[in-house]
């Protein structure tokens, strides 16, 4: 990785605002400690505002904008990839909103760029008659429930034909290659559980909310999906 790149990753990597160590930054670049000690005083020097010491951690300040880049062939790629399964098996809001953004990256492209993102767009392909739209169409209230922190009523269809009524925390979504997946704070059960996005016919978003701003539910509900994942999957 190029010494330019490389403080580009760094930034990207302190840009949440929290507290990253050294030792991290240096394992998920694969540099040595002392490389990333060098590193942020080059940043501090360019007038990077970050926050921190060696063997504490450092933090970018809140409102720092990160600068625009130009994107390479191979991420265009990536995106192009993306853009086109986000289309095909995510709710037709989302669908939209990755059209447009590509839109928006095609617009600013200099010429070959352009060429190769709709050469790539002609290559990549990802059908969506798998999951027809109206199966797909609950997500895009349910990640209304987890961006808001609002609970969500919802119509279940389980697998023996049973209809119930649920009250859910929605906290993750989770694509499994032919189908969605919510995970939940189930009211009812009282426990974590799993639904098929597919089997919710009807989903409001209630005014009531539930706490999960850090993402410890959604890491307790993976916790409890891993270590015994038939307790938590909803038929």
């Amino acid at each position: 990785m190029r010494p330019a790149d490389r403080l580009f990753q760094i930034i990207l990597l302190l840009r949440h605002g929290r507290i990253v160590t050294a030792a991290a930054l240096a394992a998920a670049l694969e540099v040595s400690e002392r490389t990333i000690y060098r590193d942020i005083a080059d940043l501090v020097k360019s007038g990077a505002p970050i926050d921190g010491e060696a063997g504490v951690g450092y933090r970018l300040r809140r409102g720092y904008q990160v600068p625009p880049l130009m994107f390479g062939g191979d991420e265009l790629e990536a995106l192009v990839v993306g853009a086109k399964l986000v289309r095909a098996w995510g709710d037709p809001a989302l669908g939209k909103a990755a059209e447009q953004a590509m839109a928006r990256i095609e617009a600013v492209l200099p010429r070959a760029l352009e060429e190769r993102i709709a050469g790539s767009a002609r290559r990549f392909l990802a059908p969506d008659f798998m999951q027809p739209a109206a199966l797909r169409e609950p997500m895009a209230v349910l990640r209304e429930g987890m961006e808001l922190g609002r609970k969500v009523r919802v119509t279940y269809h389980r697998l023996d034909s049973e209809v119930s009524q649920r009250t859910l925390w929605p906290l993750g979504l989770v694509f499994w290659g032919r189908c969605w997946t919510l995970g939940a704070w189930c009211e009812l059960r009282r426990e974590f559980r799993t639904f098929r996005v597919d089997r919710i016919a009807e989903v409001e978003c209630l005014a009531e909310r539930f706490d999960d701003r850090y993402g410890d539910l959604w890491r307790d509900y993976l916790a409890s999906a891993r270590g015994d994942c038939d307790s938590v999957i909803s038929p």
